[in-house]
């Protein structure tokens, strides 16, 4: 009952998602992520929370995306009823859609992307996404939102949308974790949300917190 997108931006290795749902929370329900391993979106009518923290830890026991969404799906009884996407550091993508997703439902993939999405209004939905995603030279975040933006164009999911979110991780970056629980214009809030954080007073607090690459970074004095 959701659309979203997992990708990797080639010129800086930043991991990030983006999600869109006609329902409540979707960026605690699907997006999953960590700069050292790799995201995960997990979705579908009863989406498992644990899918998408699964898909970290086989990450982080060498499995690549492809390996840790197969491994993932097979061992679970309800996958009918479930959806997964999965992203590894090197860009390999990979998604599950199962049977008993609502239509209509699917995934496309591209270079270091993968776009899933399930009770859509139609698959155009998915490939509209995908090529908000890819035609777009803004900067990464940006990027993503510019994904849901198209495929809400396209059509969305098929009852309209209320909560929307984006997660953009890198080591050099504090978390970027923006969320829109319940709104009747969900992207055009993120939107605003995002601009806001990339202002000071915000944006300036940013540059003194710690990263992985600089866990001990404070301000100076």
């Amino acid at each position: 009952m959701t659309f979203s997108i997992l990708a990797r931006d080639e010129e800086t290795g930043r991991i990030g998602g983006a999600a869109a749902t006609g329902s409540l929370c979707v960026g605690g329900w699907v997006l999953r992520g960590d700069s050292r391993l790799g995201m995960s979106a997990s979705q579908g009518s009863a989406p498992s929370t644990l899918w998408g923290e699964d898909v970290l830890a086989a990450l982080g026991n060498g499995r690549t995306a492809a390996e840790a969404v197969a491994e993932i799906t097979a061992a679970d009884p309800g996958r009918a009823h479930r959806q997964l996407a999965a992203l590894d550091l090197a860009g390999g993508a990979a998604a599950f859609t199962g049977t008993g997703s609502i239509p209509a439902c699917g995934s496309r993939q591209g270079a270091g992307v993968i776009v899933a999405g399930n009770l859509l209004s139609d698959k155009t939905v998915l490939d509209a996404a995908l090529q908000g995603f890819e035609t777009s030279d803004a900067p990464f975040p940006e990027r993503l939102l510019a994904a849901l933006d198209a495929g809400h164009g396209a059509g969305s999911d098929s009852r309209g949308l209320l909560s929307a979110a984006l997660l953009v991780l890198g080591d050099d970056m504090a978390p970027l974790s923006l969320r829109v629980d319940l709104a009747r214009k969900p992207l055009k809030r993120l939107r605003k949300l995002y601009r806001r954080s990339q202002t000071p007073p915000y944006a300036d607090w940013l540059d003194v917190v710690p990263t992985r690459n600089a866990p001990h970074r404070s301000p100076k004095g």
